[in-house]
C-alpha cells in the first residue's frame, strides 16, 4: 500500500505565494488555497490558521525574496546606471515571459490591502522599506562613484524609484516592451541626468 503523500507546509507556502499573487487577496478564496494546496479546509486552518494569516505569511516569504533580489541584482562595484537599468528591466521580463501578467504581490497587496488591513500595511510598508533601502545604498555608491550629481539627495531618489517601480509593475499588465523600456530609461535621465 502506498504512504499518502506528506504536507510540506514551505513548499505549500510557495504555491500560496502564487496563488495570491496571481488572484489577489479578495479574488483568491479558501477553496482556491485548498485546491491549490492539495489539502483539506481543516489541515488549512491547522497549519497556517486563517486565510488572512496565510496571506499574511505568504507576503512576508514574497517581500523576502524580493528585498534579496533587490540586495543582490543592486549591488556590486560596477557602474549604478547599468546595474539599475538592468534591474528594472528584470522586472519587465518577467511580466512579459508570465502569461497571465499575474503582477507582484506587493503591488496588488496595496491596491487592495490599504488602508484598511494594518497587519498587511505593516508587511507592505515593510517591504517598500527594504526596497528603498536597496536603491539608497546603489544610489550612494553611484554618487560616491561620480555617476551622480554630489548634492543629489540620495534618499528622496531612492523613494522616487521606489514609487516608479510600483508604477511600473502596473504598467506591465498593460504595456509592450517597447513602452516599458522607454518609461524605464524615462525615469534614470530623471535620476541620473542626460549624461
Amino acid at each position: 500500500m502506498a504512504r499518502p503523500k506528506e504536507f510540506d507546509p514551505h513548499a505549500a507556502l510557495a504555491v500560496a505565494v502564487e496563488t495570491f499573487r496571481r488572484q489577489g487577496y479578495e479574488g483568491t478564496s479558501v477553496q482556491d488555497l485548498v485546491q491549490a494546496l492539495g489539502i483539506n479546509r481543516s489541515s488549512m486552518y491547522a497549519a497556517y490558521g486563517s486565510k488572512h494569516d496565510l496571506y499574511l505569511k505568504a507576503l512576508e516569504r514574497y517581500s523576502a525574496g524580493e528585498a534579496a533580489k533587490a540586495q543582490e541584482d543592486l549591488a556590486g562595484t560596477g557602474p549604478a546606471l547599468s546595474a539599475l537599468r538592468a534591474f528594472l528591466l528584470s522586472y519587465v521580463d518577467a511580466a512579459l515571459a508570465d502569461p497571465e501578467r499575474s503582477g507582484c504581490m506587493v503591488t496588488h497587496g496595496v491596491m487592495e490591502r490599504l488602508p484598511g488591513d494594518p497587519e498587511a500595511a505593516t508587511r507592505l510598508r515593510g517591504a517598500l522599506g527594504s526596497m528603498e533601502e536597496a536603491f539608497a545604498a546603489l544610489l550612494l555608491r553611484a554618487r560616491a562613484n561620480g555617476e551622480l550629481a554630489p548634492g543629489t539627495d540620495v534618499r528622496s531618489a531612492a523613494r522616487f524609484l521606489v514609487t516608479f517601480t510600483q508604477g511600473l509593475r502596473v504598467m506591465e499588465k498593460a504595456a509592450d516592451r517597447g513602452y516599458l523600456t522607454d518609461v524605464v530609461d524615462q525615469a534614470l535621465r530623471v535620476v541620473f541626468g542626460d549624461g
